[in-house]
């Protein structure tokens, strides 16, 4: 079945998906593999700890905020951390 990704408008087959999770926002194979390698970006430059309830909170807002769900500032890589 032929889906729109959430976060670049184009269509995909729902067949290709190999994380589950990526149907959470209906996200195609290309901007999944984006979120998680950012994810890993924002989680090491807000130095979440996943075991809090509060950091995995922040993270998920991240994670709506970037596939324009929720309004708000993504995080950028910060230069002087490399």
């Amino acid at each position: 079945m032929t889906k729109v990704c959430a976060k670049c408008k184009n269509s995909f087959d729902e067949n290709l998906l190999d994380d589950p999770a990526a149907e959470k926002y209906q996200s195609c194979p290309s901007c999944w593999k984006e979120w998680t390698t950012y994810a890993v970006m924002v989680i090491n430059e807000l130095r979440l700890d996943m075991s809090l309830p509060e950091h995995r909170k922040a993270l998920k807002k991240q994670e709506k905020i970037f596939f324009g769900l929720e309004q708000g500032q993504q995080i950028q890589k910060n230069p002087e951390n490399p």
